[in-house]
């Protein structure tokens, strides 16, 4: 870890002399120079983006918005949600989902023998 501008190296000592004899234990083995209890967080998951540039709020939303009223409940909202998670976070389940519902509605559009 690079060196930290005195003022981190301050608070970083201030942090590790409160902490237990345990907890700074565990910290001098691993390495006290590694350690940095200034770490970012992590994005929420709304915020991840599909290929489309959009997220899983926007892309659901603007499907809902297309469908007709009388199509649309809470059980039809809530599995167009569960989907468009799934497409985003590129969910091999979800995609063969969807997948399988591209190949269904062609077979249900071809002329019957």
């Amino acid at each position: 870890m690079p060196s930290l501008p005195t003022d981190a190296e301050t608070q970083k000592k201030a942090i590790f002399d409160q902490m237990s004899p345990r907890q700074q234990k565990i910290i001098r083995r691993k390495g006290y120079e590694k350690w940095n209890p200034f770490q970012e967080p992590k994005d929420p998951i709304d915020l991840r983006e599909g290929k489309l540039k959009g997220t899983a709020v926007q892309l659901a939303k603007a499907f809902l918005a297309e469908c007709p009223p009388a199509e649309y409940s809470n059980p039809y909202g809530q599995g167009v949600w569960e989907i468009c998670l799934g497409l985003i976070n590129d969910d091999e389940k979800y995609r063969g989902m969807a997948e399988f519902a591209v190949w269904y509605a062609g077979r249900l559009k071809e002329p019957k023998a």
